[in-house]
Formats: C-alpha cells, structure tokens, sequence
C-alpha cells in the first residue's frame, strides 16, 4: 500500500513538473495515428518513414531548454516537494528530520533531477538524437496514452526525424539514482536500490509524458493565461511543430 501511494505520488508531482515545458509540446505528425510509423528497437532505422513537418530544434534551443528544465524554478519546486515527502516518510532515517534533514532530502532531490537531466542531454548529443517530446496528432484517449507511454523510450534522429528507440531516456533515471546512492547516500545503500528509485523516477517520466500529451492545448489554453508556461521553443516554420524539452 506504501509503494501504491509514493507511485501515485510521483505521478501528481511528474505532471506538475511538466507544466514548465507544456508550451514547447512539439505535435508529433502522424497520418491518423502514431502507428503509422515504425520504431526501430536496433537503434537504427531500416525502413525510416520520414516526417516531412519535422523540424529539428537548433543547438541552442536543446541547450537553452536543458537548463531551464535542470536548474530552472521548476526543478527547485519539484525536488522541494519530493524532500516534504521524503521528510514525511523520514526516507532515509539517517537524514533524521528538522531543517537539517530537510535540506540534505532537498539537496539529494535537487542533485538527482540534475544528473537524470544532465545525463539524458549528454547522451542525446553523444547518440544524436532529439528526446524532445512530440505529442500525437491521433485520435483517441488511449491511442493518444500508448504514444505517451512508448515515446519514455522513443527519440529521433536524422534530419528527417525517424523514431528510435532511445538509450539515453532509458538510461537517465537510472544514473541519477545510482551517482545519489554512491555518492550520498547512507552507506547501507546499494545497486538495488538505486535500481527501485530509478524505477520511480522513470514512472515519473511517463507521467510527465502523460502531460504533455493531455495538458498542453496551444498558447491561448488556460496554463498560458496563468503564466505557467515557459515561453521558449524551437521555432515554428509552417506547420512545424514546436519543441517540448529535453
């Protein structure tokens, strides 16, 4: 029941810490639906199907959106309530509670969204990939949520954007947990459980994904009237999409 809750937890926080990237949702341009192109699971295409409205975001657009989405207000906010639960649930005990206890669950919070950032980001440009998410243009709640789901593990490459599957979206989470039980954690911590926590945050990341694909409804949606938005964005050209995040 434990595990259930801090599941559920982490989905509500992953949706709020998506709200700063809804305004850089980019449309992912399937005809009729997302199946209509294939995923190469090999890392590279055989027969890509090219998306003629794909526009790859530029250098300093990826850069521009890393940093806002690794240390930005957000980040601050998000590792802020995940520390409020981890004090709650006193995870892990050795940090005792108070506001010494607090700041070192805030501090560890902080530093584990950074490097599951930081990571995806390095390994996108190492991989030359693009792990921005593009929302589905298909109809249908659960068509629009299996394109959710799958895009966790999809990214594109190539000028003309054929999906990939993506080690580095695989990866991330798991780096951030691992350098956290490694490098700060009670010593009684190990691989397996920086194997669980990598878990979550990789839930996480559906959620957030989930997000974007529900949420987001266009600049004059009611997220951008309330300037939950952040502004930047590839550019749009046409019919291109514009950009959602690294």
């Amino acid at each position: 029941m434990k595990t259930c809750r801090t599941m559920l937890l982490l989905l509500v926080i992953a949706d709020f810490a998506a709200l700063p990237v809804l305004v850089k949702a980019q449309s992912l341009v399937d005809v009729g639906d997302s199946s209509s192109s294939t995923v190469d699971l090999s890392g590279s295409a055989a027969t890509p199907l090219p998306d003629l409205t794909y526009m790859r975001p530029p250098q300093a657009t990826k850069l521009h959106n890393y940093l806002f989405d690794a240390f930005g207000l957000y980040p601050i906010v998000g590792a802020g309530m995940f520390a409020g639960i981890n004090q709650v649930q006193n995870t892990p005990p050795e940090w005792k509670q108070g506001v010494d206890g607090y700041s070192k669950r805030f501090g560890s919070d902080f530093s584990i969204a950074a490097v599951t950032t930081t990571t995806r980001y390095a390994l996108s440009e190492a991989f030359h990939e693009d792990t921005l998410y593009y929302r589905c243009e298909c109809k249908g709640v659960f068509g629009r949520l299996r394109h959710a789901v799958i895009s966790t593990f999809v990214a594109r490459r190539g000028d003309d954007g054929h999906r990939v599957f993506s080690f580095p979206d695989l990866v991330a989470p798991y780096a951030g947990t691992m350098t956290a039980v490694y490098g700060w954690y009670p010593g009684r911590y190990d691989y397996k459980d920086a194997f669980r926590m990598g878990n979550y945050s990789l839930l996480g990341y559906v959620g957030a994904n989930i997000s974007l694909e529900f949420l987001y409804s266009g600049p004059h949606s009611w997220l951008s009237r309330i300037h939950l938005n952040d502004t930047h964005g590839a550019p749009d050209s046409g019919s291109s999409p514009r950009s959602t995040g690294n």
